[in-house]
């Protein structure tokens, strides 16, 4: 073990001087940044209440901005209770109580097994002209083929050897129900959300670091996807869509 893992932190190094010496060829734009930016918008519209789904101790914002900042997840730790006002412990299929301004995810819904329920759940939530915010990984992306081909119980054995240090925030069942650009949309749509935004991105090149040879193809399979605009191939989307206020 400690011989397979001396390899993957070299393969890893040398993947990473790759991204510095063709910074154009591994460009990458961050998903992340684009979330916050805009999550941060909707906080600027002072809400009374935000919900985030599915971020249990790793939360999007922090807690003591002039709203009420309620958690809902499946499972809870005791640090839920610091970071959030609220929590709630159910899956986001069920009915939630409350109402809320905006609700906001980062990689969870593709842990859904039914995203139809929990969209019609995060739209009765949602006060009228509330706004939701999700990062989605998408399910044509070869590193989430492979997710589903392995199953959870391998996918954590590989997390363990070739990402180390996200081993707790990763290896969680996937479904990728609906989980592609055009899905997701019409989803959305069909749910009754309105001023949908969606902005797609094509890096998750860093899940295959631990291997030079899959991450240079991996690398040039996203830029033809980016190219070409083939949304089903792309590693995953930011979605904003909002309640119509009447």
């Amino acid at each position: 073990m400690a011989l397979i893992k001396r390899f993957v932190e070299w393969n890893r190094r040398c993947s990473y001087a790759l991204v510095r010496r063709f910074p154009r060829f591994f460009k990458k734009l961050s998903h992340q940044e684009e979330l916050r930016r805009r999550i941060q918008a909707t906080l600027e519209s002072k809400p009374e209440r935000v919900l985030e789904v599915g971020g249990i101790d790793r939360p999007l914002i922090a807690r003591g901005q002039g709203f009420e900042y309620v958690g809902l997840d499946i499972e809870e730790k005791d640090e839920c209770h610091e970071i959030y006002d609220r929590f709630l412990v159910q899956s986001v299929e069920e009915p939630i109580a409350g109402e809320y301004d905006a609700i906001i995810s980062i990689t969870l819904l593709e842990h859904v097994p039914n995203n139809q329920a929990a969209l019609q759940s995060m739209f009765a939530a949602l006060k009228p002209g509330g706004v939701m915010h999700h990062y989605i990984p998408g399910k044509g992306h070869p590193y989430a083929l492979i997710l589903r081909l392995v199953g959870p119980t391998w996918q954590k054995r590989l997390i363990e050897i070739t990402r180390e240090k996200s081993k707790a925030a990763t290896g969680y069942p996937t479904f990728f129900d609906h989980c592609t650009a055009n899905a997701m949309t019409r989803l959305f749509r069909r749910t009754g959300f309105r001023n949908i935004d969606i902005d797609i991105h094509y890096s998750a090149n860093d899940y295959f670091s631990f291997f030079v040879p899959a991450f240079v193809v991996i690398t040039g399979f996203e830029n033809v996807a980016r190219a070409l605009g083939l949304s089903y191939f792309a590693a995953g989307y930011v979605i904003s869509a909002r309640k119509p206020s009447a």
